[in-house]
């Protein structure tokens, strides 16, 4: 038995959930009489719905086809290998059900080692072998053809990536040290480190041609047959494979240096992920594979026993499992059908959620204002949109024409929604307008009609308060920009029932957002959590530390922008709307800032101006310096983030208290789809936890050892 067999066998033990991968083996002769050729097939055994993984078991039966293949190679039976995938699926890397379970470095070493143990033997078969990437590869699955000598993509290839930056590990089966020497530096950065931070985007079959990490490319229909025949033509000598020379110079360094600016900008050296896969880059100019490899073994312990990476799967499985089945959602048969929505309002809220419920319900949509001409320019910007997308190719012109004959708008509430199932209205934050525009609508809407608001920090009880049917109002807020961002807080107010709540699951769901239940609090979560957050930042400032240290004060989380420069996205006089309505409720803890005031009395988009001279990074306004009126009372960055971070733990600490969410989970669901925080912070209670806030501001723990951490 070879030290990987027991390697394998011993972390299988480890793993007995695993769904383990078979590797079966086929002879034919190939076309063109190229001779008999062996070809491994990976596969689960379940449908592309459960793709194929590499677990230890899945490893040790891949481990067992080569030793198969090896033999018949050396002995002279088969001129070549191949591997490939199940229909629509060729393999999305390494199990991570399994990695999760690993308390010991020595133990997640053997992972890593495995794999590498298993993949390399590929290149050192007697005969060439080639990858077929017939359907969706990650992680490992592209690695494992890596390690072949030619490769070729189907050109319906949906998703290929390396997203295990992206998570908090590297590519530690090869690709950290082989992309790299097949395709140049600079496209394998491209890959390993910008696609992952850009909330892990993934490549088509036609770009994974173009960057040559395929030899050749074919149609999905006949794609494995396309493939044989191209192979029969490479072993023959018909076919000449030709790949650029990587350069090894200066190109390699800038290259480096690029991912490390791109990882700055993204992470801000708070996640070590990126910067560990760079280093084995780095190290790969050489061309010495067995020393990337040993790297990578290293890398992928190290990254495994560490926080972020359980942090990255815990906020992964959120987003994929806890997201698509929230806490808490009545029973889905009580959700009752709609057939039409309505729509109050036509600014550029309302006609972004026009748009997104005509594109995903295609049913009709009305739109309603107070003038004609604030009508037409709602139902104008989705028209707009929708030939956007016909110009991009998105939609045909069929769609087009029917969507656009989906959407119309009216003055008269009566005669748009007599026969709306769903009316939601998009008017302005206050509490009188939205009271006023429901109990219009309630006159006119059937008696099933949801009413639904999107009201982002008023209370959804309140609201019903004087309405004959307060059980048929539920809280819809959702999150700007609303074709972005995934979430929906959908509140429970104290009168809704559940036909009106599993109505709106059901809705959220055909909207593929990601809904998570909260309770009639002020601000729900995000923007509780938010401005708690920016409101800590805003008293530093206000105190007296200068703008810039307290903005840096939070650089190490790694957050998708600085607060101020979220502000002026969110919009200052929202912002300060917010945290008035917050200090009503809880005038202990938030504040209203008088420069924050100051600066939307004075008209000010935001704290900052950008300018070509200085490559449009942000600057203090001088006009806003000019407003501020600060203490005397300086911290240091250290101090600032203690601060702001105390506040954070502590509004979470209450918020579970008072059962704004059924648990910290849906906190870190709802930052991480509706405010863009990163996978590396799991959302943000296993940084609290992991960095000791919960503790010494809570006293305990969101989240118990095990859970996004190494278990005990």
């Amino acid at each position: 038995m070879s030290t990987t067999a027991e390697l394998l066998k011993g972390a299988a033990e480890l793993f007995p959930d695993e769904v383990v991968t078979s590797a079966h083996v086929r002879h034919f002769e190939l076309p063109l009489g190229a001779g008999r050729f062996a070809l491994i097939t990976l596969d689960n055994g379940f449908d592309h719905t459960k793709p194929t993984t590499f677990g230890p078991a899945s490893l040790a039966n891949l481990n067992t086809a080569i030793d198969q293949v090896e033999a018949e190679a050396a002995n002279g039976e088969i001129v070549g290998v191949g591997i490939t995938g199940k229909p629509f699926i060729f393999a999305v890397g390494a199990d991570l059900k399994g990695v999760e379970l690993l308390k010991k470095h020595e133990e997640a070493l053997a992972i890593g080692k495995g794999g590498h143990d298993v993949f390399k033997r590929l290149s050192a078969l007697a005969v060439p072998t080639f990858a077929y990437y017939n359907g969706a590869a990650m992680g490992g699955g592209v690695e494992v053809g890596l390690h072949c000598s030619y490769r070729t993509v189907s050109k319906a290839l949906p998703a290929f990536s390396l997203p295990e930056v992206f998570l908090g590990l590297v590519p530690g089966w090869g690709g950290c040290a082989i992309l790299p020497n097949l395709i140049g530096a600079e496209k394998a950065v491209s890959v390993i480190i910008e696609n992952s931070l850009n909330q892990n985007r993934q490549l088509k079959g036609k770009q994974v041609f173009e960057l040559g990490i395929a030899d050749a490319i074919f149609e999905g229909a006949d794609f494995l047959e396309q493939s044989l025949l191209w192979t029969a033509g490479v072993l023959k000598g018909d076919v000449t494979v030709e790949r650029p020379e990587v350069d090894r110079g200066e190109a390699w360094d800038q290259a480096v240096a690029k991912g490390r600016a791109v990882a700055d900008s993204k992470v801000h050296g708070a996640a070590p992920a990126a910067y560990r896969a760079l280093d084995i880059i780095e190290a790969a100019k050489d061309g010495d594979l067995q020393k990337g490899f040993d790297a990578e073994d290293q890398a992928l312990a190290d990254l495994i026993m560490g926080g972020e990476l359980r942090s990255g799967i815990y906020a992964f499985n959120l987003v994929q499992k806890r997201g698509k089945r929230p806490a808490g959602a009545p029973d889905k048969n009580l959700a009752r059908p709609v057939t039409k929505v309505g729509v109050v309002g036509a600014g550029l809220m309302a006609s972004q959620l026009a748009l997104l419920f005509l594109r995903r319900l295609e049913v009709p949509v009305v739109l309603t204002d107070i003038d004609q001409e604030r009508v037409d320019k709602g139902v104008g910007y989705v028209h707009g949109e929708i030939d956007k997308l016909l110009g991009k190719g998105r939609i045909n012109q069929d769609k087009a024409n029917r969507l656009k004959g989906l959407v119309s708008g009216v003055l008269d509430k009566a005669a748009g929604f007599a026969d709306a199932d769903f009316i939601i209205e998009a008017v302005f934050e206050e509490m009188g307008v939205k009271q006023q525009v429901f109990a219009e609508v309630e006159a006119v809407a059937p008696a099933h009609a949801i009413l639904a608001t999107n009201t982002s920090s008023l209370s959804v009880s309140e609201m019903a308060s004087k309405l004959k049917h307060p059980e048929r109002v539920v809280g819809f807020h959702f999150f700007n920009p609303v074709a972005i961002l995934p979430l929906l807080e959908i509140v429970r107010g104290e009168k809704t029932d559940d036909a009106s709540l599993a109505t709106a699951f059901g809705v959220a769901k055909k909207l593929k957002k990601t809904a998570v239940l909260t309770k009639d609090a002020p601000a729900f979560v995000v923007n509780r959590i938010l401005t708690r957050f920016m409101g800590e930042i805003q008293n530093i400032i206000d105190e007296g530390t200068p703008v810039e240290t307290a903005e840096k004060a939070v650089e190490p989380l790694g957050l998708p922008m600085s607060p101020l420069v979220l502000l002026e996205l969110v919009g200052p006089a929202i912002g300060l709307h917010v945290s008035e309505t917050l200090n009503r409720a809880f005038p202990e803890r938030f504040k209203v800032s008088p420069n924050l005031k100051a600066v939307v009395e004075a008209g000010k988009r935001g704290f900052y101006v950008y300018n070509a001279e200085n490559g449009f990074k942000p600057e203090l306004d001088p006009e806003v310096a000019a407003l501020l009126k600060q203490g005397d009372v300086v911290l240091t960055e250290e101090q600032a983030r203690d601060r702001v971070l105390d506040a954070v733990a502590q509004e979470i600490g209450l918020m579970l208290e008072e059962g704004v969410v059924a648990e910290a989970q849906d906190i870190d669901l709802c930052l991480i789809t509706g405010a863009g925080w990163p996978f590396h912070l799991g959302g943000i209670t296993p940084y609290l936890d992991r960095e000791g806030v919960s503790e010494r501001v809570n006293g305990k723990r969101f989240l118990a050892q095990g859970v996004a951490s190494v278990p005990a």
